[in-house]
């Protein structure tokens, strides 16, 4: 004769077979992980924690986790992090056993100057202030279609409160820049631009388009004249696409293209003052 147990007792059995299989299982994932680890170096939390932890990947890496780790795996140099401090940076280079690489300090550049007073505007815009969503919309509302929208993406993007929007225009507080590039990336009519902290003159318009039409769009447009080229005792300044561009390698600050600018488009970075009305002071 066959014996079998009661129903209510078949249900507990089962789960307690369950229980047990799941149990060794989970013990073997145990002793498995503890024997395969991977030692991870302790210089990558220290590192890390001397890294400005803004995560805004201006070291070229996805985070300052990911930079230290680099640093440390790869021998990555030492002071690609935009935003930490030369001391950070000396803490870094003691933990690895290295010399720091000294960097020249940057600083964000909002190339256009065209604002509520100086730009023609094609229509009125009332929504999200989004710069990319708006950029969908003919480049934005002003007739110039590579003039800064004016909504803020850049500002929205910033994790150290370094821009600001002010009369329909952005423009950059260098004392809080630390130059990740977080608003380089955000501007979708391509706008900022990353220069040396201390070079003190830019071309405030990017626009490509010529003389004529910059006229009809915008007060301080760039017009392509070539008078700041010619003058310009270092040939610092080149053209492309109608727009100027200066070299900040062979500028040497005398501010003659400024002086010689018809439009006085090229500005005075460090000289608030000598910005004229209706430019967004920086």
């Amino acid at each position: 004769m066959i014996l079998s147990l009661p129903v209510y007792f078949e249900i507990p059995l089962t789960v307690l077979v369950l229980a047990a299989i799941a149990f060794l299982f989970g013990l073997l994932l145990a002793v498995a992980a503890k024997k395969f680890a991977v030692e991870k170096d302790p210089r990558i939390d220290e590192i890390t924690e001397y890294l400005a932890g803004a995560n805004c990947g201006g070291c070229g890496y996805a985070g300052c986790s990911s930079y230290a780790k680099a640093i440390v795996e790869e021998g990555v140099q030492v002071g690609l992090c935009p935003v930490a401090d030369a001391k950070a940076n000396g803490e870094i280079a003691r933990i690895m056993g290295v010399e720091v690489t000294e960097t020249a300090r940057m600083r964000a550049q909002v190339m256009c100057s065209g604002n509520h007073t100086t730009a023609n505007y094609k229509y009125l815009y009332q929504g999200l202030a989004d710069c990319h969503s708006v950029s969908r919309l003919g480049n934005g509302p002003k007739e110039c279609s590579y003039g800064c929208i004016g909504l803020g993406s850049c500002v929205n993007a910033c994790a150290f409160n370094a821009i600001k929007l002010e009369n329909g225009a952005a423009f950059v507080d260098y004392d809080h820049c630390r130059a990740c590039g977080m608003c380089v990336s955000a501007c979708p009519q391509n706008l900022i631009e990353l220069v040396p902290f201390d070079s003190r003159y830019w071309v405030a318009c990017k626009s490509k388009d010529k003389g004529v039409t910059v006229r009809s769009h915008c007060e301080v447009g760039c017009i392509g004249c070539g008078i700041c080229a010619k003058n310009c005792p270092n040939n610092a300044i080149t053209f492309e696409n109608n727009i100027a561009h200066i070299d900040y390698s062979l500028c040497n600050q005398c501010g003659t293209c400024a002086a010689k600018c018809p439009r006085k488009i090229i500005l005075d970075g460090l000289k608030p003052d000598a910005i004229p009305d209706g430019v967004p002071e920086v």
